[in-house]
Formats: C-alpha cells, structure tokens, sequence
C-alpha cells in the first residue's frame, strides 16, 4: 500500500465514511459494521469519519461498539466534527466536544473538523469563537489535527483559509458529477485548496449512492470498458494530486468489498475511461437529476416542522424522472404514509438555510407533488 503523501499516520488514500451505516429493523447493525471494519483494517486502511448527527448520534456508539472496544487505538484513526446546531455560545463547545469523546469511547481524536462551512453559519462559528476553541483541544492533545468540511463556493473558502492558516485539512464534496457543476463547483473549490496548500478529504465521491444507480445508457460506457460504476466514481475522485483521503459510506458488505478491490491500489483513469466519464456527465446534464446528496440536514435537529422526509421524496423524483423507476410510486407512498407529503410544505425556508448544495428545496417540493400527488 501507497503512503499517504499528506499525513504520514493514514494508511492509504481510502477513508470509511460513518454516516450511511448497515441497517438491520430501523438499527444500525452492528454485526454487519463489524465485519466491514474488520475487513477494512485486514486492508490496510485505517481512517474512520464520523459526526454526531450521523445516524442521530448512534454513529459515534456504533463505533464505539464496533471498533474502539475491539481494537487497540493504535490500530485506527477517527475523525469527528463540531456541528453547529449543538452549540450556540463558546462555554458549550467544551461540553458538547467531551460527550463527543465518550460517545465514541476515545481520550482523543485524530481530526477534528468545524462541520459543513458555509456563510449560513460561519459567523456563528466566528462569534463564539469555534476555531480558537477547537484548536486549544489540539494544544491540549485532544485533537491531533485540525481542518473544516466544506460547504460553499470557492471565494468563501477562500475567505476562511485566509482567516485561519491554522487548517491542516479541507473536506470537500468532490466527484465528476459535481466537478463543473455550478451548485457546488467541485473543480474551482479544490482549486482554492490547491492554492492554499491544503490537503483534501473527499466526502460523496459516488454522490450518495447516485453515480452507482446509473441510467442505462451511463451504465453501458462503463460496462464497456469492464469495471464498475462505484469503482470509476472512486478513481476519479483519487485521481488529484492534493487528494488525501476519500471516503465512502458504506451500508453492506458487498459495496466494502468492491471499494477494497478498487482502492487498494487505485489505477490513474486512462483516457478512454476519462472520455467514458465525460460521457456519463452529459448524460446525466441532459436528464438534470435532483442534486441532492441525501445528507439529511435538512431534516435533522427539526429543520422541517411538517416531518417531510425530504431526501428520500428527491431521490422518488430522481428515480422518476431520470431512471424510470418502476416502484417510484409506491416509495413515495411508503414515504408519505407516516410523514408529512410535499404539499404539505409551509414554505418558512429552514430547510434550505442548512442545505450544503444550497438547493431551492421548497420550488422542488412542488415538484414532488406535482409528479406523486395529483
């Protein structure tokens, strides 16, 4: 295995991202999760990422679980985030940070990162001082490494790298779908970090599942040249030189496997797989999918008062529009028989004041009742 160029105590280029864990009746399953960690060290690998709304806070105990309980520290690094709605003054980061701690069973983490970056709440993360609080764990020794995940266009990020040197690492959304897409802007914010000198994270590299799910006609330019939709998503995301780690959320055992085969010794894209993915974007720019990466903010901490399960109707819509689901129908039903519809949507924008793609969510909502209601 390849050392990592950036950070000398990863092992590899591949992270496993805890935000889409196993599930077995409603629960994270724990059997299941273990096994995937066990697979993933006998890899070689070593990089864990969490944060507390993952799974409403049953992320960091499932690892705690399921990893730290099971193996010795030195076997595994963990990385966890301050996320904004759990603190709203600087006495509570500390508070918030120690929970974190026991929540996940360690006297340390390696990272620790301010959460999803963006001007919706940046300025809260200034007034109480986050940074300088988050870095005082690292002087202290509770933190190893200090970074951001981001959220924003490339002239923000720039304005917080300016602000805080300090920052060892960026956690970015970064995958070919994404790259010249102007919502997110992939290319030009992994631009920034280069200028910058910043070593990269990549988080949804297979955009939450969707660059796997491909229409058919995506799906035939990769079956054509022998790999796997998941597999071409990965290398390109590898692909870049600042890119440190990339993470990806598994939720069986079949998709670790795959990503284990694929990222133990990622291969450069040739042109031919390069010219494939081109192709594969087009494609989807012609049907214009919903780009919602099904990261639930929009829906934890009751951001939405009318319980509308948000992600899950965009990805009914998408399968609807774009992949010609058959069952879209009936999830949309599925959906809706316990939780709000979208028509029941009051409009009052919480959702779209935490959304990371800075999606109109509310015109889409209208959308979904528009293709499932009437």
């Amino acid at each position: 295995m390849e050392r990592n160029l950036f950070f000398p105590e990863i092992r590899g280029s591949f992270g496993f991202g805890c935000m889409r864990l196993p599930m077995c009746d409603g629960k994270i399953d724990d059997g299941c999760f273990s096994r995937m960690i066990d697979a993933f060290l006998d890899a070689g690998f070593n990089y864990f990422d969490t944060a507390h709304p993952y799974h409403g806070g049953k992320s960091e105990t499932a690892i705690r679980d399921c990893l730290v309980r099971r193996y010795d520290r030195s076997r595994y690094l963990l990385t966890n985030k301050l996320t904004a709605p759990y603190f709203s003054k600087q006495e509570e980061i500390r508070p918030f940070f120690e929970s974190q701690l026991a929540a996940c069973g360690v006297d340390y983490f390696d990272f620790y990162l301010m959460h999803a970056q963006a001007r919706g709440n940046y300025e809260k993360f200034r007034r109480c001082k986050a940074y300088e609080t988050a870095y005082r764990f690292k002087e202290e020794g509770l933190i190893r490494r200090f970074g951001i995940s981001f959220h924003d266009k490339p002239e923000f990020l720039e304005q917080i790298l300016r602000e805080h040197p300090e920052i060892e690492a960026v956690q970015i959304q970064f995958n070919y779908l994404d790259y010249e897409d102007p919502a997110v802007e992939s290319r030009k914010v992994y631009e920034v970090c280069e200028k910058y000198q910043k070593p990269v994270i990549v988080m949804e590299p297979i955009k939450g599942g969707s660059l796997t799910n491909l229409p058919q006609k995506a799906a035939e330019e990769f079956r054509s040249l022998g790999g796997s939709a998941a597999s071409y998503a990965l290398r390109f995301a590898a692909d870049f030189d600042r890119i440190a780690v990339v993470l990806s959320g598994m939720s069986d055992f079949s998709q670790m496997q795959e990503n284990l085969d694929t990222m133990t010794n990622p291969k450069p894209l040739t042109d031919a797989e390069l010219k494939a993915i081109e192709r594969v974007r087009k494609i989807f720019a012609e049907r214009n999918p919903i780009p919602c990466t099904a990261c639930r903010y929009c829906i934890e901490e009751n951001h939405c008062p009318k319980e509308i399960r948000i992600p899950e109707l965009f990805a009914a819509l998408n399968a609807h529009e774009s992949f010609h689901s058959w069952n879209s129908g009936f999830y949309h039903e599925v959906l809706t028989s316990k939780n709000g519809k979208a028509s029941d949507c009051i409009r009052c924008g919480a959702c779209e004041r935490v959304c990371p793609q800075h999606l109109k969510i509310r015109e889409l909502l209208s959308k979904v009742a528009e293709a499932f209601e009437e």
